[in-house]
């Protein structure tokens, strides 16, 4: 490496250092970044020039092959993210400056992620129920030392009802282990009431992610008999798909619960009729209400809905009427031309027809 591109890397470095001194809290989702990098980049940098925190960069020092498993499980959680929200007013977008600005020097997600709202429960929880897929998932792929199938599970069974454990059942636990240990920041190390308030917040969003994927984990069986009479079964845990992950979590989303803005004992929900109804692990929790996603807002990020693209006959998220907030549509026909009836021609040629089609298109005002 030359000297120029040594110098680049130290200022790197210490702009990075300067950020973490300056946003602490703002610095536990600078891992997501992981998820955008380029294949092969977060492993030639190295653990100490990533955009982790301190706690992180020394477990990554000390596991540097689970480098590509956080890597796959920050991809995981962005991409179920932006597929869950698609159709939304807020849709999951990456912000430019995440994209352009030195790694890991811009939050991925923008405002979202500091602002304590249902968005922020939600990155959280997906976000850590991604990692815990991935990295129990190259545990079953034999690719860790420390780690592979769920022992636990091996020798038992039930010989009355004909089927016994085998198979590799995926280790969720480790995985879920890992997450806590990677993303889970000591309240303790925070300063400031609101700090605390939303660091409580992400820590609960982060488990609830994580009881998403335990809770969706299903058996899988094998039959074994004479002409596959299945007279014996050997079966598996497995988890389920992220996809199927991300679902269960945005149906947590619809239904998240707004808490106080003060922590005494443990999170109290905010109407105060309501504090007897207990809060569960799997709940996520949010402290402040969305803001109005419907028009931009240079100072928070946020893009608003002009320019999108909608359904007309949609009466869901996706429909005119909802995704651009009753400002209306415009409509533009788009001329879309493709090879078609394709026909192979002895010897030895495809001859096809030019076909035109002319489709509406809906964007909000």
């Amino acid at each position: 490496m030359d000297r120029a591109a040594l110098l680049g890397l130290a200022r790197l470095c210490a702009l990075w250092a300067a950020l973490l001194v300056l946003f602490p809290y703002g610095a536990q989702g600078n891992w997501m970044w992981l998820g955008i990098a380029s294949f092969g980049v977060p492993e030639k940098l190295g653990c100490a020039n990533l955009p982790l925190n301190s706690r992180q960069k020394e477990l990554c020092k000390r596991k540097p092959y689970l480098l590509p498993s956080i890597g796959e499980g920050a991809r995981l959680g962005i991409q179920e993210c932006r597929s869950q929200f698609r159709h939304e007013r807020w849709n999951c977008m990456i912000t430019a400056a995440a994209t352009t600005a030195p790694m890991g020097a811009s939050p991925l997600f923008g405002y979202e992620l500091s602002s304590g709202t249902k968005e922020t429960a939600f990155i959280y929880a997906v976000m850590a129920a991604g990692l815990v897929h991935s990295v129990t998932r190259s545990c079953s792929a034999g690719n860790m030392t420390e780690c592979s199938c769920d022992t636990t599970l091996q020798n038992g069974g039930s010989a009355s009802e004909g089927w016994h454990w085998g198979g590799c059942s995926d280790d969720v636990q480790y995985g879920m282990w890992f997450s806590r240990k990677f993303l889970d920041f000591p309240i303790r190390n925070t300063t400031g009431k609101e700090n605390k308030v939303l660091l409580a917040m992400n820590l609960h969003n982060n488990e609830a992610g994580r009881q998403a994927v335990a809770k969706l984990m299903s058996v899988d069986c094998r039959c074994h008999g004479v002409s596959g009479s299945c007279a014996v079964k050997t079966c598996w845990k497995t988890m389920s798909s992220f996809e199927k992950i991300g679902h269960l979590l945005k149906d947590k989303y619809e239904n998240s619960i707004q808490i106080s803005d003060k922590i005494k004992r443990k999170m109290r929900r905010r109407e105060k009729d309501q504090r007897k109804i207990p809060i569960h692990k799997d709940d996520l929790l949010y402290v402040n209400k969305s803001p109005n996603y419907c028009v931009e807002d240079k100072k928070l990020g946020i893009p608003g809905t002009q320019g999108r693209e909608c359904n007309r006959t949609s009466e869901g998220a996706d429909g005119c009427n909802l995704l651009c907030c009753g400002r209306g549509y415009n409509t533009h026909v788009v001329r879309h031309v493709e090879r078609c009836e394709c026909k192979f021609i002895w010897c030895c040629y495809v001859r096809c027809r030019r076909c035109e089609s002319m489709t509406d298109v809906h964007t909000c005002k």
